[in-house]
């Protein structure tokens, strides 16, 4: 669109800033993942990103809404498989970026604080910060592309009814911008292979530092202590009878 500017910068100043193929820039949209899939659609190279000043038809997990205002990170990148991946990629990637996000924000603080809630949430100080949402298009068994969803409250107004379990980062950094966060997030996400469907032994190490539910007692998805990640991607839960691995759904503590 043409005309919109984030923090200065239009589209094509931000793909070279970046260093990814292309940049949507919009103002408003419903949800910056469903452009994310048509330039799927559209053949457009891995790398892609969309970044939505506002969005008027947020999605999380389980048909979940996620109030976007301006003022938030609303961003959606677009990656390709490089020689077939399962299904399970979905999830790993989801952790992946995931602890970029962390990354970044623990950067801007000058501290480790930010912590990770299996199986998509970045929390700060025991609030939601931020959430990824990972969706792919298959042909047949082949996975096509995959779209990462990303949404941050940064320097947007919380409604009174969020501000107890939800948080913004200029709470924490006063006066930091969507664009300080964003140039530590869009280069090394957009980087990410996505190929296997394992996270490295580096790679739940890191997670382990930051696992939120960690040692937690759970009642949902399954009863039990939320004892840590598989390479999988999966959450394992202990109880006295034996160890589940989750994959997916909604998590509350007991």
């Amino acid at each position: 669109m043409a005309g919109v500017t984030l923090d200065g910068l239009p589209a094509a100043s931000l793909a070279r800033r970046w260093r990814v193929p292309q940049c949507r820039l919009l103002s408003s949209v419903g949800s910056a993942l469903d452009v994310v899939h048509e330039l799927g659609e559209d053949h457009a190279p891995a790398g892609s990103v969309v970044v939505a000043l506002e969005q008027t038809a947020g999605r999380g997990r389980d048909g979940r809404t996620w109030i976007s205002p301006p003022g938030g990170i609303w961003l959606g990148m677009l990656l390709r498989p490089s020689g077939g991946a399962a299904g399970g990629v979905l999830g790993v990637v989801s952790i992946r970026a995931g602890m970029i996000t962390a990354d970044a924000v623990d950067e801007l603080i000058g501290a480790p604080e930010t912590r990770l809630k299996w199986p998509n949430d970045v929390l700060l100080r025991d609030r939601k910060l931020a959430g990824v949402l990972c969706e792919g298009r298959w042909q047949g068994e082949s996975l096509q592309w995959l779209a990462v969803g990303l949404g941050m409250n940064v320097a947007n107004e919380l409604p009174p009814s969020l501000r107890a379990t939800a948080i913004a980062l200029a709470e924490v950094v006063p006066g930091v911008r969507p664009l300080d966060v964003l140039d530590r997030l869009v280069p090394p996400i957009t980087r990410l292979t996505v190929s296997g469907t394992e996270l490295s032994e580096v790679e739940c190490a890191a997670f382990a530092t930051r696992d939120w539910l960690r040692d937690r007692e759970l009642r949902r998805p399954v009863l039990g202590r939320a004892a840590g990640l598989r390479p999988d991607g999966a959450l394992l839960v202990e109880s006295a009878a034996q160890a589940t691995a989750i994959r997916e759904g909604h998590v509350e503590l007991a």
